[in-house]
Order: structure tokens, then C-alpha cells, then sequence
């Protein structure tokens, strides 16, 4: 069967179509896979969890004045350091007092809780403040945990105590950064964790993401900036 001079026209115009319809699909394909090999080779942002991201604290959910006597059972490390304002004790008369802050208690203090008491502040006189007392160099002091009302006891001894020794819970930590922590200094390369139990805790800069952010430190009346790029500190500035 003859084709006319049209059919073939049309026929040599499909093929050739084809034809680079196919090419520039073997050129993307070629494309691609070496895109895609160079991607490989480019370094590639941490994904992994890190080892810290499954240390687990223990908490105590202390829900009233028996529960949080508890603390007393073992030591206790502070987690919100420059946070906690504490105040002296009378432990005769079981009276704080709260017109004269005696500091506020720093990173990773060690504590021996001897007693939790409720109390009230002449700033609240409508509230129960719950106390922790303490003793520090022969002197005997109390720290806010919580706070009652009508009966109702909030609680947050969990948001500012550790009740496991922290040098445990992150003993994989290098020894160059437990020694920045003991001695209150930070460095670059330090997580926020890190940062948080050598100076305290931050307050964000703006926006950003946990790790990927700038934070600001009261760092107990030597205040700093600093910036996290990949949960890693990459600029330690002073604050104001």
C-alpha cells in the first residue's frame, strides 16, 4: 500500500518529534543522576538525633506539700540557673524572709533539700508560696518550687531542680566543656543545653527555632548574646 506525499510529511514530522521528545528525556535522565551525585557529595546538614535527645530526666510530679517533701530523699541540681531567686530562712521560726532576696541561685548549684514548707510573701498575701529550704555556708535559706491557693497546689519543682546528678545523665559530654560549665564559661561549639548549664537560661532574640536562634543571658550580672547555628554556639558577644 502506497503512502501519498502528505501521510509522509506528517509521518517524518511524528518521528522527528519523537525522536527529540526521547533525547531530551535521555539528557534530563543523565541530568538528574548527576545532580543527584553531586548532592551526595556536598556535606550534609546534622540529622541524626543527638545522644542528648534521649537522656530523660527524672521528674518527681510533686502535687502537694508530701509529694514535694520528696526532694529531701537526694540531691538536687538547679536547672533554671539565674532564675530562682532564694531568700533567708529562720527555721526556728519558720519564716522567710521575703523583703531581703539573697541572690539568685546559679547553674547546677548542688542542693540538700531539708525541708518544703508553705509560706507567705507580703506580695501575695492572698497565696501560699511553697518553699524549699536549704542551707549554703552555714547560712539557711528557701527558694519559691510552687505556690497554693484554696487548696490547689501548682507546683514546678521539676522545671527548676534535677534530681539525678546532670554529670551522669550527660556523661558523654567532652571533658573541655564540663570544665566551661564548672567554671560558668561558655565557648563556641557548645549546644544550647551546654550553654544553658554554665550561664543560665536565655530568652530568644525574635524568632527561630531551638538551635538555630540567638539568645540572650543575664548570665548573673555578666549579660551575653549569643548565636546558634546547628544547635552549636558560633558568636559569644557581650550583652547589655
Amino acid at each position: 500500500m502506497a503512502f501519498d506525499s502528505e501521510f509522509q510529511k506528517k509521518l517524518q514530522i511524528f518521528l522527528v518529534a519523537a525522536l527529540v521528545i526521547a533525547g531530551g528525556r535521555a539528557a534530563y535522565i543523565v541530568y538528574a543522576r548527576r545532580a543527584a551525585m553531586k548532592d551526595e557529595a556536598k556535606p550534609k546538614p546534622e540529622t541524626a538525633l543527638k545522644a542528648d535527645y534521649y537522656v530523660t530526666p527524672k521528674k518527681l510530679h510533686a502535687y502537694d506539700l508530701t509529694s514535694a517533701r520528696q526532694l529531701t530523699e537526694q540531691a538536687v541540681w538547679v536547672k533554671a540557673g539565674y532564675q530562682l531567686t532564694y531568700y533567708p530562712y529562720d527555721r526556728e521560726r519558720h519564716k522567710t524572709d521575703f523583703r531581703h532576696e539573697a541572690g539568685l541561685l546559679p547553674p547546677l548549684q548542688k542542693l540538700a533539700i531539708q525541708d518544703v514548707v508553705t509560706d507567705v510573701s507580703p506580695l501575695a498575701p492572698g497565696i501560699k508560696q511553697v518553699m524549699a529550704c536549704f542551707s549554703l555556708e552555714g547560712k539557711t535559706y528557701a527558694a519559691p518550687i510552687g505556690a497554693v491557693k484554696d487548696g490547689d497546689f501548682k507546683i514546678y519543682s521539676d522545671d527548676v531542680f534535677f534530681i539525678e546528678d546532670p554529670r551522669e545523665l550527660y556523661k558523654d559530654w567532652p571533658a573541655d566543656v564540663w570544665k566551661e560549665i564548672d567554671a560558668h564559661e561558655v565557648q563556641a561549639g557548645m549546644s544550647e543545653l551546654q550553654a544553658s548549664f554554665a550561664i543560665g537560661m536565655g530568652v530568644p532574640e525574635g524568632s527561630g527555632d531551638y538551635g538555630w536562634r540567638t539568645l540572650h543571658y543575664a548570665n548573673g550580672g555578666k549579660p551575653l548574646v549569643i548565636n546558634f547555628q546547628n544547635d552549636k554556639a558560633v558568636e559569644i558577644k557581650a550583652g547589655s
